[in-house]
């Protein structure tokens, strides 16, 4: 780090040392007229008392110059200060090294302006770097989890320590079958960070395709062996889903499969974090403002107030996902998708499932904490 910098937290901020006079001016015309000024009144009056001094000529002349030049090197090199700063932090750039930021306090005309630029554009750099190497450090970390796992089965086949019968074939799929939804999930981001998607609106009608939802939810458990609903062979008691629509002819304006993978995404949260005995409960309702609210609501250990915030980014698992084996995709893409719709997700306190600004009407389903957990309440509105 230069002399002229100072670091705050991990950011190198260029501190200008120089003498900068002119900062007070708003504009670089104004200061190069105060230079030109400044470095001609300076000559002028040296002429004057030189001349009146009874001083030769040339060596009047030589002074006043090299005084001018002085003064013009002063002020200007104050001016071309955040200049050299951004030179160097350009050439730090090109290195990788993406903390570099330039001073604009006191500079308020356009060089100031066009550090100001420069700095939010090195903070993106920043950012989109870091983002980066998480997503190659997190995509690794998620691919090596099955392949290990499939790796393990094949040879464990291969080697005869074990038969190649159902069970043992189902665990390998079970791993394919995971590689292939992050590969799907990996696509869905791409889209996203390539731009808008064009959406098939329809009338969707959600009492059908929130119960669609929820069989299909209900095989994949099966297929899991997450349980058959109760206890016996090869599977213990699993969540019960309700589906709550009111009215039942509640419809909405929507791309049916985007809306597909926002509904599957959050019941399958839901679903992984209520206990076996709990109730998972898609809600949906028309407000009064007009549009559509739908609501999960799981019976779960909810999600702390302080990682609501960060919830929906990509692979933040948080502390309720630490070892559910999901990959921290699901919900960026339930947000982007919501987006997409011009909607809004959030997460709302338990208490709050099937309250809000709704029209009323219809018996409330079961609360999200009716099993003592505090439980987690994602919110969908849509237009």
């Amino acid at each position: 780090m230069t002399v002229g910098a100072r670091k705050v937290g991990g950011t190198v901020i260029d501190r200008a040392r120089e003498v900068r006079p002119l900062d007070r001016f708003h504009s670089i015309k104004v200061k190069l007229g105060v230079l030109v000024v400044a470095s001609v009144s300076v000559a002028g009056c040296f002429t004057a008392i030189g001349v009146s001094a009874g001083i030769q000529a040339r060596y009047v002349v030589s002074v006043a110059v090299i005084l001018s030049l002085i003064v013009t090197q002063i002020l200007a090199h104050g001016m071309t200060s955040p200049l050299r700063s951004m030179a160097d932090a350009v050439e730090r750039i090109a290195r990788g090294d993406y903390s570099r930021r330039v001073t604009t306090a006191t500079s308020r005309d356009e060089v100031g302006q066009l550090a100001a630029a420069f700095n939010l554009m090195a903070a993106d750099l920043e950012a989109v770097d870091r983002q980066r190497k998480e997503l190659i450090a997190n995509v690794s970390h998620e691919l090596r989890t099955p392949i290990s796992a499939l790796r393990a089965v094949l040879e464990n086949v291969v080697d005869g320590v074990t038969e190649p019968d159902p069970p043992t074939m189902r665990l390998a799929l079970e791993q394919a079958e995971r590689l292939g939804r992050l590969v799907t999930t990996l696509l869905d981001l791409s889209r996203i960070d390539a731009g808008a998607v064009a959406l098939d609106r329809e009338d969707v009608g959600l009492e059908e395709f929130l119960g669609t939802v929820a069989r299909e939810a209900t095989v994949k458990m099966l297929a899991r062996g997450d349980g058959a609903g109760g206890s016996g062979a090869g599977g213990g008691a699993r969540p019960k889903t309700v589906v709550d629509v009111v009215p039942a002819s509640l419809t909405v304006r929507a791309d049916r499969e985007r809306l597909h993978q926002v509904a599957a995404n959050l019941l399958d949260n839901a679903v992984r974090h209520s206990p076996p005995d709990g109730t998972v409960t898609l809600r949906a309702r028309r407000l009064e403002a007009g549009g559509v609210r739908v609501e999960v609501c799981d019976q779960g250990p909810g999600i702390p107030p302080g990682e609501r915030v960060r919830v929906f980014d990509r692979f933040d698992r948080g502390s309720r996902q630490a070892a559910d084996g999901g990959t921290g995709l699901g919900l960026a893409i339930a947000r982007w998708v919501v987006d997409l719709h011009g909607g809004r997700i959030s997460v709302a306190e338990p208490a709050e499932c099937g309250a809000g600004p709704a029209v009323p009407g219809g018996a409330p389903g079961a609360g999200a904490g009716a099993s003592g957990s505090p439980g987690c309440v994602i919110r969908v509105d849509l237009p």
